[in-house]
């Protein structure tokens, strides 16, 4: 019989194709442009940048 199942070597969420993970506001264009720049080349996934349409 064992005693449990060992230390988790590492923990992992599931994120599916899609999912906004940041949001910025009360900036202008270049700076959120900018800072999901810096944000995107730590992220080990291909992120791209979208914003909200003003008309909705």
């Amino acid at each position: 019989m064992g005693k449990g199942k060992g230390e988790p070597e590492f923990y992992a969420a599931v994120v599916k194709p899609g999912t906004i993970l940041y949001e910025i506001s009360g900036v202008t264009d270049d700076l959120a442009r900018e800072t999901m720049n810096r944000i995107s080349h730590k992220m080990p996934i291909r992120c791209k940048l979208v914003q909200r349409r003003h008309g909705l």
